[in-house]
């Protein structure tokens, strides 16, 4: 058996595959999930029955940080996932985010410095880029929060790199780009699209159709993430995880109603769009670091990577049971 790890924010789209991984990768895991009074696991009570029973659950809150330092004790290294990430939420909920992501990630953090954990690998997210001012997006491009959840994630980043500096805590900011795939939020433009197709819809609402985006499958996420833990050369540093690869949202629609064998209008809905000054309109990804100092790269890179990990997502979504679990006639935000 390989070290302990701790994965916040288990119970989510991400999360949730990073724990199978690790799991089948022979790690001894402890799953952090948001507690509830319905005693669910999120995405955890849906994993693959190969690693059921095989990791532990810890049910708290990350923005407790006496459960969280509770959670991580003899813990060697933790992968903290855990925020709030939903961009139109955080319009009219911003206070929820700075708890959350900012005060969160401190609660991670501080205790790691006091337990004097191995490893921590923060999650970042390429919103913080902003509107690309030049691609592939590096590391170096300048921070822009267009939305207070892109704030508070530019805030968590700066908390997580601020104990490298000053404690010399071992902090590492991974950045992944848009990570899509089976157990995706339908909040997220491809898993709404899949989902409004799946149920029969020959007309398709979506919010700004022009922007671009890089689109990463969640294998390659999650892969990201173990091969970050074990990169100590990046230990205060943020890396871009990405596929290299731009879409427009609109060819984005226009390809899965193409693997889906189906003729799709789609009609935009105002109610889905950003504040104007508030839409990323482009985001590629440079993922050189990466590929030079964690030996990463996308296994789903490219158009036809693309396509790829958009046929497994449609394969998933359209098993009736996990359609059944979205509510394709409502708009998440």
């Amino acid at each position: 058996m390989k070290r302990k790890i701790l994965v916040t924010g288990a119970d989510g789209f991400i999360g949730s595959h990073l724990t199978e991984m690790l799991v089948k990768q022979g790690y001894d895991v402890r799953a952090f999930a948001l507690y509830n009074s319905f005693n669910t696991w999120g995405w955890l009570d849906y994993c693959d029955p190969a690693v059921k029973g095989k990791f532990e659950v810890f049910m708290g809150d990350v923005r407790d940080p006496y459960g969280v330092k509770t959670a991580m004790k003899d813990c060697d290294t933790v992968l903290h996932l855990a925020a709030l990430i939903a961009i139109p939420y955080s319009y009219h909920s911003p206070d929820t985010y700075v708890d959350t992501n900012i005060k969160g990630t401190l609660n991670i953090v501080q205790a790691a410095k006091e337990l004097g954990v191995r490893k921590v690998v923060h999650t970042s997210t390429s919103e913080v880029y902003g509107t690309a001012r030049f691609v592939p997006i590096t590391e170096d491009h300048p921070l822009q929060g267009q939305s207070p959840y892109s704030a508070s994630k530019i805030g968590a980043d700066q908390i997580a790199l601020s104990f490298y500096t000053s404690f010399n805590t071992p902090v590492a900011v991974l950045r992944p780009f848009n990570t899509y795939g089976p157990r995706q939020s339908a909040r997220a433009v491809i898993p709404t699209i899949i989902s409004q197709i799946a149920t029969g819809k020959e007309t398709i609402k979506l919010g700004a159709l022009t922007p671009t985006r890089d689109f990463s499958f969640v294998e390659d996420t999650a892969n990201g993430f173990i091969k970050a833990m074990e990169c100590d050369t990046i230990n205060g540093t943020v890396t871009n995880v990405g596929s290299g690869f731009e879409i427009s949202v609109l060819h984005t629609a226009e390809l899965i109603a193409e693997l889906m064998g189906k003729k799709i209008n789609f009609e935009l809905d105002s109610d889905r769009l950003r504040p104007e000054k508030s839409e990323v309109e482009r985001l590629f990804a440079s993922y050189d670091k990466a590929k030079k100092l964690m030996n990463w790269e996308p296994a789903y890179g490219g158009l036809e990577g693309f396509k790829k990990g958009l046929q497994k997502t449609i394969d998933w979504f359209t098993i009736p049971e996990n359609l059944a679990r979205y509510k394709t006639d409502t708009y998440n935000i």
